[in-house]
């Protein structure tokens, strides 16, 4: 059986000002930090085959704590880099709902539909990117536990392409540094945890 962890990066001051990130590079604030060092506790004990990460500041220091615990060090990958936000990329999302109120209807309602402005990613593009590599990953790591550190919308649409959830979205929750278990055995995947999240401390709730 192949065990895939799924974790989200630690908190960043954006988290807590409701500032859409995107691809900006912010770094971990120290709540999440230490958040981070709490989740690569909680996951020391489990044996570890490899870390993949996305590029971006915040996931790969989350990354460097976690594959720390194992003796790793954790690999950049592009696929499971954050969505491109385009023209909201470092905006307040109260500013998004006052000035553009047709799209962030779309956005809290239908996302899948979205054609973000300035030319940002859609979700289905996000979730064909990080679904291919991960099933790479799994052939690459057969019979072994590997962990992907990235981003809140990677992780929802990632979590929903390999479980089969349609529209999977607004239907999944997670927390900053809060990690998923898929397991993969007879070309099926299925959900062992979500959102894990007990060493969380400080959290900020992220609806939208």
């Amino acid at each position: 059986m192949t065990h895939i962890v799924l974790v989200r990066h630690g908190e960043t001051e954006s988290n807590r000002l409701g500032v859409f990130r995107g691809r900006l590079d912010v770094p971990l604030n120290d709540v999440g930090r230490a958040q981070a060092e709490g989740l690569a506790a909680a996951l020391a004990g489990e044996p570890m085959a490899a870390v993949y990460s996305s590029p971006l500041a915040r996931a790969w220091d989350t990354a460097w704590a976690l594959a720390g615990r194992h003796g790793l060090a954790p690999v950049a990958d592009e696929a499971f880099n954050n969505i491109d936000l385009g023209a909201w990329q470092g905006k307040n999302k109260t500013r998004i709902e006052r000035d553009e109120p047709d799209l962030w209807r779309l956005w809290i309602t239908d996302p899948e539909r979205l054609t973000l402005p300035g030319g940002g990613e859609t979700l289905a593009g996000v979730r064909e990117r990080s679904h291919r590599r991960a099933l790479e990953l799994v052939r690459e790591h057969e019979g072994s536990r590997i962990a992907i550190v990235t981003h809140r919308s990677v992780l929802k649409l990632l979590g929903g392409a390999l479980l089969g959830i349609h529209d999977p979205f607004w239907k999944l929750y997670l927390d900053n540094a809060g990690y998923c278990v898929v397991a993969h055995e007879g070309g099926r995947f299925v959900l062992e945890k979500w959102n894990e999240s007990c060493h969380v401390k400080d959290r900020v709730i992220e609806r939208y």
